[in-house]
């Protein structure tokens, strides 16, 4: 038995079931469509064609996503904070999985152990936001969502959410998957993930696999749920609840041990290995502190989750001149510390979870090589949301990682 049949015996055991089940849950972070009538037309088409990705593609990377929870593996997740249709193009597809295959292999060099690469790529194009409104140089517009939803150029028709923006996502999703599945032979597999963040979307592309009997996100290979949308009675969880893809939560700072543990139960009850991915976000002041309770009441209750840390997120802050920025000394020591609390505990720290471009940008401020100072954050930063790692940054990271791994 596959362990996609393995998780739709269990959810089959234990409730029915369905893509629209989220529609009878609170759902945070949802475009205001003005007209339903077109958002719905436009959802009526995607689900018509195949699916972006296959049940064996997920099942394959479910068995991966096991030998990582085992602690055979480690899991290199990385690519673009919000991906946009303007940026779609060979040439930096290719910049980031070269990128992230030279990280996957300085990772494995340093430590011995094999890498599962899963890109944020083919499909990371919409973005929680903290504020409906943000700031512009003559006053407010509504937030930037993510190109699925609107535009990132300030003028107030661009911003307004447009649906068929949805059907543009799914036809870039489509281009990038060919792209992925035609490269080279020989070069390891890239697996796709984003944000399952727009359930409208996500549930038009739910697709039933005869073989399991049962239902998968087809949108990506590897689906979480955000800190912001990811409250167990929310309807993002109640989505992801259902589906047979491996899925993520990611777990900030103020997480407790009963909130996570209660997720665990929720995404993954029969503690299928494979299932479920942690990525926790705590903040380099936080790790230390913020980390151990987690692991332990995990551990302790038996579930079989990879842990993954995002040390991008809770590290951002303003630079004097009002650019977002990330130093990459604090993205270092949060891994640093997710190591050291893992080691302490004798669990495996299963992956990095990194916001990174494929060409060298200058969005977050240090690093060894060519190292960005905070006056120089302007003249490269091209991010259409939150600062991404240039590429020797994020290899720094990966260097780090091998590391602490071989330790």
């Amino acid at each position: 038995m596959t362990s996609l049949q393995a998780l739709a015996v269990r959810r089959l055991d234990r409730q029915s079931w369905r893509p629209e089940s989220w529609r009878q849950h609170p759902a945070a972070q949802q475009p205001a469509w003005p007209d339903q009538a077109a958002a719905r037309a436009v959802l009526r088409r995607i689900r018509e064609p195949p699916g972006l990705v296959s049940a064996a593609e997920c099942d394959e990377l479910s068995h991966a996503v096991a030998e990582v929870a085992a602690g055979r593996r480690f899991i290199v997740h990385g690519g673009d904070c919000a991906e946009t249709f303007s940026a779609l193009s060979s040439i930096g597809l290719r910049s980031r999985c070269r990128l992230l295959t030279s990280m996957a292999r300085t990772v494995t060099a340093g430590s011995g152990l094999p890498a599962v690469i899963v890109g944020r790529i083919a499909g990371q194009y919409a973005k929680p936001r903290s504020s409906a409104t943000e700031r512009t140089g003559t006053g407010s517009l509504p937030s930037y969502r993510g190109d699925m939803v609107n535009s990132a150029a300030p003028d107030p028709a661009e911003r307004q959410a447009d649906p068929s923006r949805m059907l543009t996502a799914y036809l870039h999703s489509a281009a990038a998957m060919n792209a992925l599945r035609l490269r080279p032979a020989g070069e390891p597999r890239i697996y796709s993930s984003h944000e399952a963040l727009v359930l409208g979307y996500e549930e038009a592309l739910a697709r039933f696999d005869q073989e399991a009997e049962w239902w998968f996100g087809s949108s990506a290979h590897l689906l979480w749920v955000g800190e912001r949308t990811r409250s167990c009675d929310g309807a993002h969880v109640q989505y992801l609840s259902g589906v047979a893809n491996p899925v993520a939560a990611k777990i900030g700072p103020t997480a407790t041990p009963g909130e996570v543990l209660r997720l665990c139960e929720i995404l993954n009850p029969g503690r299928v290995p494979g299932r479920l991915v942690l990525i926790t976000r705590l903040g380099a002041s936080a790790v230390a502190a913020a980390l151990p309770p987690l692991v332990r009441a995990v551990t302790d209750a038996g579930h079989p989750v990879a842990w993954v840390c995002d040390p991008m997120h809770a590290n951002t802050r303003r630079t004097r001149s009002g650019y977002k920025t990330r130093d990459v000394a604090a993205i270092l020591a949060e891994i640093r510390g997710f190591f050291a609390v893992h080691r302490q505990y004798g669990t495996h720290p299963g992956g990095i979870h990194l916001e990174l471009a494929g060409e060298h940008v200058t969005e977050c401020v240090g690093g060894c090589v060519n190292p960005v100072a905070e006056d120089q954050v302007p003249r490269g930063y091209q991010t259409a949301c939150d600062p991404r790692l240039s590429p020797a940054q994020a290899l720094e990271c990966a260097a780090v990682a091998a590391a602490e791994l071989s330790k």
